[in-house]
């Protein structure tokens, strides 16, 4: 499966620049730092693993590990099968495969992995719909929370007094982005900056939202699926997730004339 053979291989290629840059054919020697309580005669402060060429192989298993651990992969494989295929490899013994047959078996195997990952997703993104929209239903009912016609809910947590932008306009921002289980997945704050943005090059939900504030204002919205990421959410909010944002609109920040 290309993508965990990838990520190893840059786990190993990091592990042997940290070494070539440490001043590797020296054995290890950290003892300065050993902790009360550890085996006085180790010299390496890694127990069970006396040698540079042990801390090595270990530290490289370790990578491979958690690149295979995936649980989807893992439940396909067998270890001690993986272990046989490496220890025939590196020792120059014969293979039970050639590498035309092992690249035919890693693409089917990869087709099944993406299968399995759409059907996943499908069955999560249902759930995240289904959810979302008992939420909505119930957030539109609240006291200040307005539904425009498009399905964008917002409140007035302060109203400012100035312009509002346009549709081609670019603003500046802070801004908070939460899931509904609250946990934090985007901030401003946190990166210390407000953010510049075009509104021709956001989400649908952020758009519209956007057009409704006068400088100087912040709002909460909730945004559907459909006017966020939909089904095309990355990794860290998730298939049909309702987004929520609290959003301070500092300054319009005008296009170029000519433009």
């Amino acid at each position: 499966m290309k993508p965990f053979v990838r990520s190893t291989a840059i786990a190993v290629a990091t592990l042997l620049a940290l070494s070539a840059c440490k001043g590797e054919n020296k054995p290890v020697d950290v003892s300065a730092s050993a902790e009360a309580g550890k085996d006085p005669t180790d010299k390496t402060g890694y127990p069970g693993l006396p040698t540079e060429k042990e801390q090595i192989s270990y530290a490289i298993g370790m990578a491979m590990s958690k690149s295979l651990s995936q649980p989807e992969v893992k439940e396909e494989l067998n270890v001690d099968t993986v272990v046989k295929a490496l220890r025939t490899q590196m020792d120059g013994g014969k293979a039970l495969i050639n590498d035309e047959q092992a690249q035919q078996i890693m693409e089917a195997f990869t087709q099944k992995m993406q299968a399995k990952q759409i059907a996943k997703m499908m069955e999560e993104g249902k759930a995240n719909l289904d959810k979302g929209e008992k939420f909505l239903a119930e957030n539109g009912k609240k006291q200040g929370v307005v539904t425009t016609a498009s399905g964008l809910q917002y409140q007035v947590l302060t109203e400012g007094k100035g312009a509002k932008p346009g549709a081609t306009d670019g603003v500046k921002v802070n801004y908070k982005g939460t899931l509904l289980d609250g946990k934090e997945f985007d901030s401003s704050y946190k990166r210390g900056e407000p953010a510049v943005l075009p509104l021709q090059g956001v989400i649908p939900g952020w758009a519209e939202g956007l057009q409704l504030m006068p400088v100087g204002s912040k709002y909460k919205f909730w945004i559907p699926a459909k006017l966020a990421y939909g089904e095309q959410a990355p990794p860290m909010i998730g298939p049909n997730q309702v987004l929520e944002f609290e959003v301070e609109l500092l300054e319009i920040v005008k296009a170029p004339s000519g433009k």
